[in-house]
C-alpha cells in the first residue's frame, strides 16, 4: 500500500494554513467526514479531506466492492454489471465546494475514457432528486449517481475501504477490487494517472 501526503507543517502559521486548506478540500455531509485512524491515514490529527492518495498493489486489494442502488432518474445501477472494466466511484453532494470544483475533471475523465470501458458512478447521500439533478445539469454530468440517502452504498464501501470525507474518489480494478482512493478533492491529472495505471494492468 502506498500513501502520499502533503508535507507536514513545521510552524503554527503553517498548521493554520493546512487546516484551512483541509476545510476547503473536504466537506462533511451530515457527519460524513471523520478523523483519520492511525492505521489508515497516519500522521494526521485533523478532519480528513486533504487530497491524500492511497494505492494498493493487486495482491493487497480488498473487495470486490458490491455497490448497487437507484439513480436520481429512477434507474437501477449495480457496479457488478461492470465487472471486467475499470470503475471510478465518487461521493458528492451539491453544496460541497470541492465537489463542485472537481466536477469538471470527473466529467472529462468519464468522457475521455468511455471508449476504454471506464465507468464513473456518483454516490450522493444528502440531496433530494431536485438538487442532485440541478447539479448534474449545471456540470453536464454524463454518468449516473446513486441516491444514497439511506446510506446503503456508503455502508457497502465502508466494509472495504474507509470513506472519511466528502468528496472521496475510489478506483476499482477490473475485478471490482479497490485499487486506489483519494480522500478529498481529486485533481484531474491525479485521477487520470490512477486510472491509467489500472488500465495498464493485465486483463483477468
Amino acid at each position: 500500500m502506498r500513501t502520499r501526503h502533503r508535507p507536514a507543517a513545521r510552524s503554527r502559521a503553517a498548521v493554520l494554513v493546512a487546516v484551512a486548506v483541509v476545510a476547503l478540500a473536504g466537506c462533511s455531509a451530515g457527519g460524513g467526514a471523520g478523523t483519520a485512524s492511525g492505521d489508515d491515514v497516519p500522521d494526521q490529527g485533523y478532519v480528513s479531506g486533504d487530497g491524500s492518495v492511497t494505492q494498493w498493489e493487486p495482491g493487497d486489494r480488498q473487495g470486490p466492492v458490491e455497490v448497487a442502488g437507484t439513480d436520481f432518474a429512477g434507474a437501477p445501477v449495480d457496479v457488478a454489471d461492470w465487472r471486467g472494466e475499470v470503475v471510478v466511484l465518487n461521493t458528492w453532494y451539491a453544496q460541497c465546494p470541492p465537489c463542485r470544483e472537481e466536477a469538471p475533471d470527473l466529467v472529462a475523465v468519464a468522457e475521455d475514457y468511455a471508449d476504454q470501458g471506464v465507468h464513473v458512478l456518483g454516490i450522493n447521500g444528502v440531496d433530494d432528486a431536485g438538487a442532485a439533478e440541478s447539479f448534474q445539469e449545471t456540470f453536464d454530468v454524463p454518468y449516473p449517481s446513486i441516491d444514497d440517502r439511506e446510506k446503503q452504498a456508503v455502508a457497502a464501501l465502508q466494509g472495504v475501504v474507509p470513506i472519511q470525507a466528502t468528496p472521496t474518489t475510489v478506483v476499482l480494478d477490473r475485478e471490482g477490487h479497490v485499487a486506489a482512493r483519494v480522500v478529498g478533492l481529486v485533481e484531474g491529472s491525479t485521477l487520470r494517472a490512477l486510472v491509467d495505471e489500472v488500465l495498464a494492468e493485465d486483463e483477468p
